[in-house]
Order: C-alpha cells, then sequence, then structure tokens
C-alpha cells in the first residue's frame, strides 16, 4: 500500500477515533447535567400556599428558601470550590460527634429511639421531612442522626436549626462530592459502563477483569448509595461514643420521606406486639408502597410476614441484636453484585445459614411516606413537590381521627409469590473488586472517642 495512501487512512482513523471520545464526552456531560437539572428544579420549587396552609405557623422556617438557594446557585452545591477544605470540615465534624440541644432534652439513653436519615441533595424534601418530624408525638425524646454524603452550607444550616429535639451530624467520607478524580468518584482510567470486556481489556481500564453479571462497568453515583447506608449504619452501631452501649431502635429514612404525627406511638406498638406476638421478628416497618390507604380499617392492624427488599425498606427499624446478626454475614453483603443495600440485605435474609428469612412485622396503615417523585432515581419532567406532599398532607389529615390506636391487632401472613421468590442474580452495579473492599473495609473502624472541638 503506498505510504500516502496508508497515512490518509491512519489520519481518518485518528479523527475518528477523536470524534467517539468526543461523542461519549459530552454524552456523560449531558447525563451529568439532566441529573443536576433535575434536582435543581425540584430543589428551586417554592412551597404552594396550599402545603404551608397545612403547617403550623411556627414550623415554616424550615420551608424558608433563602435567596441563594436560586438555580443560579444551585449548581456550585456540585463544584466545591475547594475540596481540601470539605474534607477538613468533615472530619471535624465527624471526630465531634457534636449532639445539638443536648443540654435542653438531655442525653442519649440506652433505649433512647434513634432517627437515621440519609441526605444526598434534594433540599425540598429534606425541609418537609423536617416539618412533619417537627408536628410527631413525642420526637422531643429521640435522637436524629442526619447522614450526608453532599457537604453543603444550606443542608448544614437546615439541620442544625433544628429546635424540637436532639440531632447529630455524620459525613460519608468517601463520596463522590470528595473523590471526583479518583475512586470511589470516578477515576478517568475507570473503564467505560458499556465496554465490552475485550476492549476493556485493551484499553487496560480499572477493573477491567471484573465487570458485573450483566457485563457493565462500575457507575460511582450508584454505587455510593450502598456504600452510604453501608457505612451509616457500621457509624451507628459500632463507632459513635453516644451509641456505645445503646440497645434500642433504629429507624432508618431517607431525604424524600414523610412522617405520620402517630409514627412513634406506632413504632412502639409494634415492637411491644412483636415482643408479644412474633419474638422471631427482627425488622419493624412503618411505610409501604400502596397507591391508597383505607385508614378507617387498617389504622390498627399489623401484619407479620417475610420480610422483602422492595416491600419494606421504607421505615425500616432494628435494633443492635439484628445489625449484629447482619454484620456476622458482611463477606456476602459486600461480595454481593447488586449496588442496592436492600437488596443485598434480601439475599443475606434468604441465605442465612441454619436460620429463616428475615420476618418483619408492619402497620398495614403507613406511618411513613415515599415523597421523592424526582431526583435519584425518577426523571419526571414535571418535577413538583408541593403536588405530593399536599396529597400525603391531605391524607394524614382526614385519618386524623384514626391516628394513634390505643392497641394494634396482628395477623401473620406467609406473603405472597413475590415475597417468596428465590434471587437469582443480584441487579449488577457492584462487579468492581474496589467497591467490594472499600465494603469491607468499612466494618473494621473502631469505636472513636468524643472530641470537643470549639467553634469561634
Amino acid at each position: 500500500m503506498p505510504r500516502l495512501k496508508y497515512a490518509s487512512i491512519l489520519r481518518v482513523l485518528l479523527i475518528l477515533g477523536l470524534f467517539c471520545v468526543w461523542v461519549q464526552i459530552m454524552l456523560s456531560a449531558t447525563n451529568g447535567a439532566l441529573d443536576k437539572d433535575g434536582e435543581e428544579l425540584m430543589n428551586s420549587n417554592e412551597t404552594s400556599e396550599q402545603v404551608l396552609a397545612l403547617v403550623p405557623p411556627e414550623l415554616h422556617k424550615y420551608l424558608t428558601v433563602h435567596p441563594k438557594n436560586s438555580s443560579a446557585n444551585a449548581t456550585e452545591r456540585y463544584s466545591p470550590k475547594n475540596i481540601s477544605d470539605i474534607l477538613r470540615a468533615i472530619q471535624r465534624v465527624n471526630d465531634a460527634q457534636t449532639i445539638y440541644n443536648e443540654d435542653i432534652f438531655g442525653p442519649v439513653q440506652n433505649d433512647t429511639i434513634i432517627i437515621a436519615i440519609q441526605v444526598h441533595t434534594r433540599l425540598t424534601y429534606l425541609r418537609h421531612l423536617i416539618v412533619s418530624l417537627a408536628q410527631a408525638k413525642d420526637i422531643d425524646r429521640t435522637l436524629l442522626i442526619f447522614s450526608h454524603d453532599y457537604y453543603d452550607e444550606e443542608i448544614n444550616s437546615l439541620v442544625r436549626s433544628i429546635d424540637f429535639t436532639k440531632v447529630m451530624q455524620i459525613f460519608y467520607p468517601y463520596s463522590v462530592q470528595t473523590h471526583p478524580l479518583e475512586f470511589p468518584g470516578m477515576d478517568p482510567n475507570d473503564c467505560p459502563r458499556d465496554a465490552k470486556l475485550e476492549q476493556a481489556l485493551k484499553l487496560k481500564c480499572n477493573n477491567a477483569l471484573h465487570p458485573d453479571l450483566h457485563g457493565h462497568y462500575r457507575e460511582a453515583k450508584y454505587a455510593q448509595t450502598k456504600h452510604h447506608w453501608w457505612w451509616k449504619a457500621n457509624r451507628i452501631f459500632n463507632q459513635l461514643q453516644c451509641t456505645a452501649s445503646h440497645t434500642g431502635m433504629v429507624l432508618f429514612l431517607e431525604e424524600d420521606h414523610y412522617v405520620a404525627e402517630d409514627f412513634i406511638h406506632i413504632l412502639n406498638l409494634l415492637r411491644s406486639t412483636a415482643d408479644k406476638t412474633c419474638p422471631q421478628c427482627e425488622i419493624l416497618c412503618l411505610g409501604t408502597y400502596l397507591k391508597t390507604y383505607q385508614y378507617h380499617s387498617t389504622s390498627d392492624k399489623v401484619e407479620i410476614t417475610p420480610w422483602h427488599s422492595s416491600m419494606h425498606n421504607m421505615g425500616m427499624v432494628f435494633n443492635r441484636t439484628v445489625w449484629t446478626n447482619i454484620l456476622e454475614l458482611q463477606e456476602q453483603f459486600c461480595a454481593y453484585d447488586d449496588y442496592n443495600w436492600d437488596y443485598s440485605l434480601l439475599h443475606l435474609s434468604q441465605n442465612r445459614p441454619g436460620r429463616e428469612k428475615f420476618k418483619v412485622i408492619l402497620c398495614k396503615g403507613p406511618r411513613v411516606f415515599h415523597i421523592g417523585e424526582c431526583g435519584f432515581h425518577h426523571k419526571k419532567s414535571n418535577c413538583n413537590a408541593s403536588t405530593v406532599i399536599s396529597k400525603v398532607q391531605k391524607l394524614l389529615q382526614d385519618a386524623k381521627s384514626y391516628l394513634f390506636p390505643p392497641r394494634v391487632t396482628a395477623t401473620i401472613s406467609a406473603g405472597g409469590a413475590k415475597h417468596n421468590k428465590k434471587l437469582i442474580k443480584g441487579n449488577g452495579g457492584w462487579g468492581d473488586l474496589r467497591d467490594q473492599e472499600l465494603c469491607t473495609n468499612m466494618t473494621k473502624v473502631e469505636r472513636q472517642m468524643r472530641k470537643y472541638i470549639y467553634y469561634t
């Protein structure tokens, strides 16, 4: 082949290769922009008058949107100016283990109900969760632990403005925000998600030999959720000084949940009913994903059934004894090829040596609701948080006379086909050996002494 023709072919191939790289970069940027735009749109929603009308005036302060929360500045949450400063701030907070309002509401007791709230960036939803918590009876006897995977001063200010109970903040230290160009974030040499094995081997990209069970490579933003949940549980049960002797209940919520005013009352009824009727019930559950609710007939009804991840993961409650049982199977949790923490728990439940699956006791009339119509897994174009929140408010207002039942009646169910279907394989997204190792190492951190840090 003549040299001129050969050189021309090489130039064409080089141009095509550069074009493909450019397209991939643009697609990644576009997808990232869409994710950000969806969250910014949702976060920029102003609370409607209809929603405010059902919120006591003294709680409107938690719904106040300050001018700096405009869409023009919202992108700053995704582009921190100084990651080193954020890492230092996270370490200070995690070391200090400060419990706000402890002087008002007293120290954490061994049986204090701990409410662990996983927080990302959906500020609007978080505001309404806080408002719902503020209206709950006996909330002043709890400890709220907000676990963040994103450091944001506006979110921090909101959390620290809570004055109705004890509050603590903890920060997941291995986030995508603080590791944007390295694992656990996206390393520039990470394999593209959809690269074929042969292509990955030629590229010599990170973890090329270990795609997930569907042939895909890791996406940091999805892997982070399972890491954060696992780190948060380890932090609360095994590392904080205030929980060193804690034997009470830990309720797991997320930023886009909303609670009924009697959720603590119902939680205590579930616990006492389980003690009498179902001592083998390891998990309590306050939420369901039903579309319609009949509180006149279900408010005082509870059900005992096999635990299933997609049905009983909202408002889930367990104690240190259950956590110890989970921790005994940590290798299975961390090695299971599924980026969902709840499906990973389901895998443990179905494969416990010599033991039955987890049993759950749940309220048929839910006390925890999902209000997150847009954000991480939901990409609706008309993301208006107020629409869903007002529906939940109206539902609870109509059900008010059926709340706070003096007792509950339990029924036992074997569960439907979905409950008992054996997991054949996971959903993937967790084939990277680095994710599995990071997950395993989180259980090796010992309890840290509380440091008293004085801020000027």
